[in-house]
């Protein structure tokens, strides 16, 4: 899932900087930013143009989806799951279960 709150990708920055051990500094000079531009950055304060995500990717060595995007929740994660052994069942089977699964969201309703 995009992420498109510039606090938790400011925090998402924070983390990968703080487990390769970098300062800010370190990190806005690989980049090519100003201290205070990477620092207004990874507190969530500024806007950032695609450009500048990358070249902060490329100074951590990582890509962007890892600060852009979360990891889908356990209920996410388990819904793909049940979604795969659906489709992989024969399209009686699916009618089936979509029926159900169609009564049980109505009666949800009632």
């Amino acid at each position: 899932m995009l992420i498109s709150d510039l606090r938790v990708i400011g925090n998402n920055l924070l983390a990968v900087r703080k487990k390769l051990g970098m300062t800010q500094m370190e990190v806005a000079e690989a980049a090519g930013l100003a201290d205070r531009t990477y620092a207004d950055i990874e507190r969530g304060s500024v806007n950032m143009r695609l450009e500048t995500i990358l070249r902060i990717c490329q100074a951590l060595h990582i890509t962007p989806d890892e600060i852009l995007t979360q990891p889908p929740s356990a209920l996410s994660a388990r819904q793909e799951e049940l979604l795969a052994r659906l489709n992989a069942c024969s399209e009686k089977d699916r009618a089936t279960a979509l029926l159900l699964l169609e009564v049980f969201l109505e009666s949800l309703n009632r």
